[in-house]
């Protein structure tokens, strides 16, 4: 093992270092030589398209210049932050998916509640359970809604945003337009409707950056001022890191490319299976990072596997794809998974450590990692900013919700097994090789099985997103590892669909999954809809498992 520094460190930059076996580190040294001789970060800077795949993308570079933008419009933002104090609101509801509104998720895990500005809460399931949940938690008549949404055509922001404007109607007494915020690009669906109804205010977003790249846009910033965040102070930590990742900064020394550089060569080696250890106080830092990781990198076949949430083990529980990042805030350090860090560390495995010196300081990780993944991205010979195979999942849940809407109903389905109140399915090859297996463990065990060395099991839960249920299933990876050896990966449904999803589908085909749907207990209408949200949700599970079943993966629900 040798320890390299990951990049050059200087003024207020979290500090890098990389631990790799003395291949590897020759391996990324020359890439790093490679992308230094080749000029290839003047040519991401200046969006040359060949430094991936020579399609579009130099138009989806907007988000390299966001934080100095941004910083333009600090003004603004407090000023919108003073006005939602001002008008007492005690909680606000930031209603969207994926890139709009993973990025406020991790702000709010981050920093909590701040005095005398809303308590917020997000809402990124279509499950019934999940939607009542937080309307109990929240007071409709004192509570500011915030639709985010890039292109305003979502489906689950706009079913959300019906139901809550319906719902805030009632608590008002009449037209709720100024308790609701929109933050979309310009000329959106959603900015129409947003005049008509005159909503409070309407924040832009830029058409050249895509979601998951747009955490330092208004996407993650309006959210920000909404929650008394200063806005100034957190673009000003990302400007920092943007300048350590500058055009004029070689790639040895530049800590997103130094970073991107090793993950994309690490992939080559079959290290793939990026496991995310974070520090509790940002943990939620690392289901942002599954979503760039995973929907940039996970297509034709290769991809970035992103592993977070799963309890650190001793180092004889991982097999040889893992590369680890250490994610460390300091001053509020964990000494248990300090000593599993270390312990994995001294037994050569791969190593990404990154010390974050304050909350206010993820500026500086949404910024380097975007870089970190845009490089991949090119090592690895994939387009960063595409996401065919979620688009293709959403075109399958519309083409079932639309069933629904003309017939009130999905279509039918029949079981393999049924046991104790479980349904199992399985479809095409995933069916036929559960072998003349008709018990629920013989099938599982045999489902579960199929997982080899490099491979991954992924739990599809299309549940309510409850502490109770990600307990239980966090019980569930932990036994998957430790008895099978491979990585596990857990998300619910639908929303890993605009993250996870891309690379399940689109990426190497080396996922096992287990789909876990249920019946509801009590459904949710959806004004001006023949359809509910629990119809919905099936819809997005149905279409979700037949792309599954069309690329070929090996799924069981």
């Amino acid at each position: 093992m040798e320890r390299m520094e990951g990049a050059a460190q200087g003024g207020a930059i979290n500090r890098q270092t990389f631990s790799l076996p003395v291949d590897l580190i020759s391996k990324v040294e020359k890439t790093l030589e490679d992308w230094r001789a080749g000029g290839k970060v003047q040519r991401l800077w200046a969006g040359d398209a060949s430094l991936w795949t020579g399609a579009d993308e130099g138009g989806w570079l907007g988000w390299l210049g966001l934080p100095g933008e941004m910083r333009k419009e600090a003004a603004l933002l407090r000023e919108a932050g003073e006005d939602v104090r001002a008008g007492g609101f005690t909680h606000a509801l930031l209603m969207g998916m994926g890139g709009s509104s993973l990025c406020p998720e991790v702000l709010k895990a981050t920093f909590g509640r701040r005095a005398g500005f809303p308590d917020l809460y997000v809402l990124d399931s279509t499950d019934p359970a999940r939607v009542r949940a937080l309307e109990e938690r929240v007071d409709l008549s004192r509570t500011l809604f915030i639709v985010s949404s890039k292109s305003g055509t979502t489906l689950e922001p706009n079913i959300f945003f019906e139901y809550f404007f319906e719902r805030a109607a009632r608590a008002a007494g009449g037209p709720p337009g100024d308790r609701f915020i929109a933050v979309t690009d310009p000329g959106s669906k959603l900015e129409e409707i947003a005049g008509r109804e005159g909503f409070r205010r309407v924040f832009h977003g830029l058409p050249s950056v895509g979601g998951r790249y747009s955490a330092l846009s208004n996407f993650g910033m309006a959210p920000a001022a909404v929650m008394g965040i200063d806005a100034a102070r957190f673009l000003e930590s990302a400007e920092e890191m943007a300048r350590a990742c500058g055009a004029d900064r070689p790639p040895a020394e530049n800590p997103g490319v130094a970073l991107g550089v090793l993950l994309g060569v690490l992939a080559g080696e079959g290290r793939d299976k990026v496991t995310l250890i974070v520090s509790p106080g940002i943990a939620g830092l690392g289901a942002w990072l599954e979503q760039l990781l995973a929907e940039s990198t996970g297509k034709a076949g290769k991809g970035l596997i992103p592993v977070d949430g799963e309890r650190p083990g001793p180092p004889g529980a991982y097999g040889a794809d893992r590369l680890f990042v250490h994610l460390r805030l300091e001053g509020a350090l964990d000494p248990a998974q300090d000593a599993a860090v270390l312990a994995l560390e001294r037994a050569g495995a791969p190593l990404v450590r990154i010390s974050v010196a304050d909350p206010y300081d993820l500026g500086q990780e949404f910024f380097r990692w975007e870089i970190a993944t845009a490089t991949a991205g090119a090592v690895m010979g994939v387009n960063p900013f595409d996401q065919p195979d979620v688009e293709a999942s959403k075109a399958a849940a519309r083409e079932l919700t639309s069933a629904y809407e003309r017939e009130g109903a999905l279509p039918e389905e029949t079981p393999i097994a049924e046991e104790g109140g479980i349904r199992l399915f399985a479809e095409g090859e995933s069916a036929a090789a559960l072998g003349g297996e008709t018990s629920l463990a013989g099938l599982l065990g045999a489902h579960l099985s199929r997982a080899g060395a490099g491979d991954y099991i992924a739990l599809l839960a299309y549940l309510e997103m409850s502490e109770a249920n990600a307990a239980r299933l966090q019980a569930v990876r932990r036994l998957l590892r430790d008895k099978l050896g491979v990585a596990t990966c857990l998300g619910f449904g639908p929303r890993f669909l605009h993250s996870t999803g891309q690379v399940y589908k689109g990426g190497p085909d080396s996922g096992v999954f287990l789909q876990i749907t249920c019946e509801d207990a009590e459904d949710l209408p959806v004004p001006g809809r023949r359809c509910t949200f629990g119809a919905v949700k099936a819809a997005q599970a149905l279409g979700d498992f037949r792309v599954l079943a069309e690329r070929g993966r090996r799924a069981l629900r």
